[in-house]
C-alpha cells in the first residue's frame, strides 16, 4: 500500500456541506470521500492505493481534476484498488457533483 498526499491552492470554496462518498472499493475501482474542511483556502487530497509507484500518474490525474473543479476548503480521501485514470476521473466527478448539489448524481 502507498499513501500519496496532494495540496492545491487558489480554488473557490465549494457549496457542499455534508460529506459525500462515491464508488466502491473493489478490484479496478475506488471510493472517493469528499468532505468540508477548514483548510485556509486549500484542497487536500489523500490517496491510499494498492498500486505502488504511480505517483506521477496520480499527480497528472489530480492536476486535471483541479483544473476542472478548482475547490477550496475541501478534503478528498481516495481508497484505490487499482482503478485506471479514466475511472478515477469519473469517480471524482461523480463525488463532486453529489457534494455540490447535495445528492446522488444523475
Amino acid at each position: 500500500m502507498e499513501t500519496l498526499r496532494f495540496t492545491y491552492e487558489g480554488g473557490r470554496p465549494a457549496p457542499g456541506r455534508a460529506p459525500e462518498i462515491s464508488g466502491v472499493l473493489g478490484s479496478g475501482n475506488l471510493e472517493v470521500l469528499v468532505e468540508p474542511a477548514e483548510s485556509s483556502g486549500t484542497l487536500h487530497i489523500e490517496v491510499t492505493t494498492a498500486a505502488v509507484g504511480f505517483g506521477r500518474i496520480w499527480q497528472a490525474v489530480l492536476d486535471d481534476f483541479f483544473a476542472r473543479w478548482p475547490l477550496a476548503n475541501v478534503r478528498i480521501s481516495i481508497n484505490d484498488a487499482g482503478a485506471t485514470p479514466a475511472v478515477v476521473s469519473l469517480r471524482l466527478d461523480q463525488a463532486l457533483e453529489a457534494y455540490t448539489t447535495g445528492g446522488t448524481p444523475s
